[in-house]
């Protein structure tokens, strides 16, 4: 999302920075944002958007002082519009081509932060202008980055349909995704096809076939590519619910050594680059589903660098998540008490999506059967934030 931006932004920001005596690089880590990154934004060289300066804000305790400074946010329903207009009947310009990889990009880094009731029909519409073009009149080159651009399109929509609970519609685009993928030679594209395949039946517990559709998507992605981490981690997720420490733990090890000199990609909110932060996530996710003691530990770390104001932080499905895990964690070490209060936070949050519902059934089910008091109230508040038909 375009937003207005004073020009006097870089400099606050840089002063801000200063004042906290803070690094480019130190700042970078407590916003999970690339140095380089932070460097452009301060110079000029590139705009925020209006969550990125809130965020600064919360993180240098500025008070607002940076959002100030960043107004008038473009719809982007409204800006598709006027890129429909923009598009010529018998040919696709490289501005236009461009436009479109940007809106790609910038759909993926919302997926972390939007609704996905509110962000299918955006992905939608993107899918219809890639398709009219290709209809158009469009030379080898262009056609291959326009159906580059659908099957992330594809991907995305798949994903939010299994957000959403809708496993025909993921599906269709699932496959559709894979021809593209295929028709381009777009081997990481195919990577998370596979791998959000995985993480569906993952959630529907069929747990053997998540480890072998995890395993095929290393296979087919580049080695070290942001597709291969994570189908590694996902691989690692479906040993632990197995039960299966030694395999569960091995694949972990393989995650560390891929993410152990990775840098913080410049958009390290977006869905299909991989953050190394995640790590530690997945680490506490999958350790509190396979019983690990150490599992709390993790969980807590995660979730201090995620929502250090206890707000949602900028990631709040993620932070909603942590505190799954470190509910799951607590009840599985004998603390319902402590654990019903973390998934109480997580589902009054609004941020866990229906897919992700069955993990708060999991932390109600481990406290209700401690016999706790506490597991009456629970109990309410997830009948009461329970997604239609879960």
């Amino acid at each position: 999302m375009t937003s207005h931006v004073d020009p006097r932004f870089g400099a606050t920001l840089r002063q801000l920075r200063e004042q906290s005596g803070l690094s480019l690089r130190a700042l970078g880590q407590l916003t999970h944002r690339g140095k380089s990154h932070l460097h452009e934004l301060e110079t000029g060289s590139k705009a925020p958007t209006v969550d990125t300066a809130q965020h600064l804000d919360q993180v240098l305790n500025a008070g607002g002082a940076l959002a100030r400074l960043v107004t008038a946010p473009v719809d982007h329903e409204a800006e598709a519009d006027d890129l429909l207009q923009r598009v010529a009947a018998s040919d696709v310009s490289a501005e236009t081509l461009a436009r479109i990889e940007q809106g790609v990009d910038d759909l993926a880094s919302l997926y972390p932060t939007t609704a996905p009731v509110d962000l299918l029909p955006m992905v939608r519409r993107h899918l219809a202008y890639v398709t009219r073009l290709l209809d158009g009149r469009v030379t080898l080159t262009q056609q291959r980055r326009l159906v580059v651009a659908g099957g992330w399109l594809a991907v995305l929509r798949a994903t939010v349909h299994i957000d959403l609970q809708q496993p025909g519609a993921a599906a269709a685009h699932l496959a559709a995704a894979s021809g593209l993928a295929g028709h381009a030679e777009h081997p990481e594209i195919l990577g998370w096809c596979l791998e959000t395949r995985a993480w569906e039946v993952l959630t529907l517990g069929d747990y053997q076939t998540a480890v072998r559709l995890a395993q095929q998507a290393q296979q087919v992605a580049p080695v070290g590519s942001s597709a291969h981490i994570q189908a590694t981690a996902q691989e690692a997720r479906a040993w632990a619910r197995m039960g299966d420490v030694r395999e569960t733990r091995r694949a972990l090890e393989r995650v560390e050594r891929l993410t152990a000199n990775l840098p913080v990609p410049e958009r390290a909110e977006h869905h299909y680059r991989y953050d190394p932060a995640k790590a530690e996530a997945y680490t506490a996710t999958t350790l509190a589903w396979a019983g690990d003691p150490g599992a709390e530990q993790v969980a807590r770390q995660v979730l201090a660098n995620l929502d250090p104001l206890g707000d949602g932080g900028s990631r709040p499905r993620r932070s909603a998540s942590a505190r799954l895990d470190l509910g799951l964690a607590l009840a599985t070490t004998g603390r319902p008490d402590e654990a019903s209060a973390f998934a109480v936070e997580a589902v009054t949050s609004g941020r866990v999506v229906p897919s992700n519902w069955w993990r708060a059934r999991e932390v109600l089910r481990r406290v209700e059967q401690s016999g706790a008091p506490e597991a009456a109230d629970l109990r309410d508040v997830f009948e009461q934030f329970r997604p239609v038909g879960k």
